[in-house]
């Protein structure tokens, strides 16, 4: 390889680097919306079991504050609809913001939600 061809290798490595780092940023950033939604998913689906046994609402938003990480459960919010009327369906249905991008920009904000539904059991 001459001197000609080093140099023109060099410039095409500076720039498809900034490419392939942008791809890699793209993946983590899926990685972790998707783990946030499972987690919210797996939490609206423990609140509502708790809500289906449990006539009081705040027993189902306790068990889906224990069930999130704590950087979740801080934001998040969390609405129980539970009939007295065993038959009925309890509804939970959980929001919170995810900011992507947070390190970069400041973050772009992306909605995130999940909800379940059980039948009321007692």
């Amino acid at each position: 390889m001459n001197g000609a061809e080093r140099g023109s290798a060099s410039v095409e490595f500076a720039l498809v680097i900034p490419a392939v780092l942008l791809v890699l940023l793209a993946l983590v950033e899926v990685a972790v919306v998707a783990r946030a939604q499972m987690e919210l998913l797996s939490a609206a689906r423990h609140g509502v079991r708790v809500a289906a046994t449990n006539p009081a609402p705040e027993a189902a938003v306790d068990a889906i504050h224990r069930v999130l990480s704590d950087e979740l459960a801080a934001r998040v919010v969390v609405t129980v609809e539970r009939p007295s009327v065993v038959g009925r369906d309890a509804v939970v249905r959980l929001s919170a913001e995810h900011r992507l991008l947070s390190v970069l920009f400041g973050g772009i904000p992306l909605d995130l939600s999940a909800g379940a539904v059980m039948r009321v059991e007692r």
